[in-house]
């Protein structure tokens, strides 16, 4: 008799990316989260700086959100990185 396996998918949760979790995104704000720290900012303090919402900083750091461009150069920037080491190397 045949083994069936099931591999359960969940729905992200409101405000989420489909994409959430996908280790590029986890990679990304890994490393975002790392440079921030080194910085000796809070998501807040970094938020204010690049415009955007903490809550929306802390989901990018965690690999909940899929940041678009536009955002990522404002990160960049805010982290004085150029927009390329955050994501050089990443696979999609």
């Amino acid at each position: 008799m045949p083994i069936l396996i099931f591999r359960f998918q969940f729905a992200p949760k409101m405000g989420e990316s489909p994409e959430a979790g996908h280790p590029a995104l986890v990679v990304m704000g890994t490393r975002m989260r790392a440079r921030r720290q080194e910085l000796g900012l809070s998501q807040e303090a970094l938020a204010v700086r690049c415009s955007l919402h903490w809550t929306y900083v802390g989901q990018i750091e965690r690999g909940r959100r899929n940041i678009g461009i536009l955002n990522l150069l404002r990160v960049a920037a805010a982290l004085d990185l150029d927009p390329g080491d955050l994501v050089e190397g990443l696979a999609p």
